[in-house]
């Protein structure tokens, strides 16, 4: 028998992370709502981040955790996802891929919002999941340190590749091989979300802005800076420009560049860090130039011609938001009919249409020029190969790793 751990609770500097992501982060409801409140539109993500804990303590179930799988009976799926990230109808009264699921399969899809950020919603599941009880979802939309901590901890069931064939063949490379997940047995892509350097053409004179270097030590940016709260995105660009890799790194190396960004911040270079909220700023000019979201770039820039992005050459940061099969899931094939119906190039070029965050279905280019062809030229949805291969993701930290990094970054933000 599998030995059981005793559960894992939130630190301090965790929650303290989690409160920052529902109040001006990723996880925050502006975020998905400012960008399109006109025509009904709505705006979506998730959180980013790294993949946390490499063996914590946190009561571990075995592969018999699953269940008895009543999709053949029951067609249904019970889907938990991020608000407003999926496509809606003008009217917003109906979901039209989803509508066109049930109409093919037969299979009614249960779509909840019920997700704001990747801490609170684990706190919600787990003791659930702990006691390897129903938690009354058959798929759910987590990101990559967060799906990390639910694979480890055996709380999700393998995925059967051949109700799958889509997604297999499908998914672009960029989405392969993490470290939490190499051979997708567990997961598939949602969607995919960058960190990438943005900046009002007004504000900088002209100047392009396509470095940290400049961000942090160009003194025609002083005090029009801003920077994320995200601690993974912040710092692992940091370290990107430091000739580091995100996804190998010491605590050393995570110091130094947390030095390098408080020098920055004691010099007046940092206007402050920020969530989502850089964007009033941003198209203010208040901001010159700052770290962003690509999401909300590919949207801003509808309206603020102004608005430009930059990849450094260095590299940049990105995350995925990823979907999973609970344990004791009732529905598991008819879960994995859905995943895969997100992996038809058509389907996919409608979602990413609606999202505007990165697609990660190759094959979607064609599809997505029908509908919108600026989004297909758009390589902050449809990265070319060159920007691909510039992609880092911060590596697996454990749960005192976490906990001490946190913290530490609190302490640079005043937070």
């Amino acid at each position: 028998m599998e030995r059981h751990h005793r559960p894992d609770r939130l630190t301090r500097p965790q929650r303290e992370a989690m409160l920052r992501s529902l109040t001006s982060g990723r996880g925050a409801l502006t975020r998905r709502t400012m960008l399109r409140t006109a025509g009904g539109f709505a705006l979506g993500t998730a959180g980013a981040g790294a993949v946390v804990g490499c063996g914590e303590p946190v009561g571990r179930q075995s592969a018999s955790s699953s269940t008895e799988d009543f999709s053949g009976d029951e067609k249904r799926v019970d889907f938990s996802n991020w608000l407003g990230y999926i496509d809606v109808s003008e009217d917003r009264k109906r979901r039209p891929t989803l509508d066109t699921f049930r109409r093919r399969t037969g299979i009614k899809v249960e779509y909840t919002e019920d997700i704001n950020s990747n801490l609170e919603f684990y706190e919600k599941l787990r003791p659930r999941l702990i006691a390897g009880r129903d938690t009354g979802r058959d798929l759910i939309c987590l990101t990559d340190w967060m799906a990390a901590r639910f694979v480890r901890n055996g709380w999700v069931q393998k995925l059967n590749v051949s109700n799958l064939p889509n997604a297999y063949a499908n998914l672009s490379a960029q989405f392969r091989g993490l470290d939490w997940d190499p051979a997708r047995i567990y997961s598939y892509a949602w969607t995919g979300i960058f960190a990438v350097i943005a900046y009002n053409e007004k504000a900088t004179g002209g100047r392009k802005v396509d470095s940290m270097e400049q961000l942090l030590e160009d003194d025609r940016l002083e005090g029009k800076v801003g920077l994320l709260t995200e601690m993974r995105d912040t710092v692992g660009m940091t370290l990107l420009d430091m000739s580091l890799r995100p996804e190998q790194f010491s605590t050393d190396d995570y110091d130094a560049a947390l030095a390098r960004l408080q020098r920055s911040v004691d010099r007046g270079q940092v206007r402050r860090f920020t969530g989502n909220d850089y964007i009033g700023d941003l198209k203010k000019g208040k901001i010159a130039a700052c770290l962003a979201w690509a999401g909300d770039l590919v949207q801003l820039q509808t309206d603020h011609p102004e608005i430009k992005f930059a990849i450094p050459d260095a590299g940049y940061m990105t995350s995925t938001d990823n979907l999973l099969i609970p344990n004791k899931a009732r529905h598991k094939e008819n879960a994995e009919r859905l995943i895969d119906y997100y992996y038809e190039p058509k389907v996919a070029a409608r979602l990413a249409a609606w999202i505007n965050f990165v697609c990660p279905v190759d094959g979607v280019r064609e599809e997505l020029e029908q509908i919108d062809p600026d989004l297909a030229d758009n390589p902050l949805i449809l990265p070319d190969e060159e920007m691909a291969e510039k992609s880092h993701t911060f590596r697996s930290l454990t749960q005192d790793e976490e906990t001490e990094y946190e913290r530490k970054f609190s302490r640079l933000i005043g937070a």
